[in-house]
């Protein structure tokens, strides 16, 4: 998908490694990768679930499909809120924090208004 949104369409257009355009093709892909804490929700249980994902997307899917056993019983569940991180370590940090007595405080708060309109 990221070569495709460069311009590039099949696989004898790809850069040749040594190129300047290779590097800056690798810079520009490497520029793409995030690193995902995801909040889900199921409103009729009230469960609220935090992870954490290189592929937010594939994971949400895999929640919904049963094949995360901490949440096969809660589906459906909806993603309500997500935040994206250039380093792995930084977003496992948040996903620790989130996932304590604080963090959860804090996610309560800032999405007070989605809460309030979920009763």
């Amino acid at each position: 998908m990221a070569l495709y949104l460069l311009g590039v369409r099949n696989e004898q257009n790809l850069p040749q490694p040594g190129t300047e355009w290779y590097l800056r093709t690798s810079f520009i892909i490497n520029l793409m990768k995030f690193f995902y804490i995801y909040v889900l929700y199921n409103s009729s249980k009230n469960f609220i679930y935090i992870g954490y994902s290189e592929n937010l997307k594939e994971r949400v899917l895999k929640h919904n499909s049963g094949q995360v056993r901490s949440t096969e019983s809660y589906s459906p569940l909806v993603l309500i809120f997500y935040e994206a991180y250039r380093t792995k370590s930084d977003a496992k940090r948040r996903e620790v924090h989130l996932k304590s007595n604080k963090g959860r405080t804090t996610l309560r708060t800032m999405l007070k208004d989605y809460f309030d309109q979920e009763k």
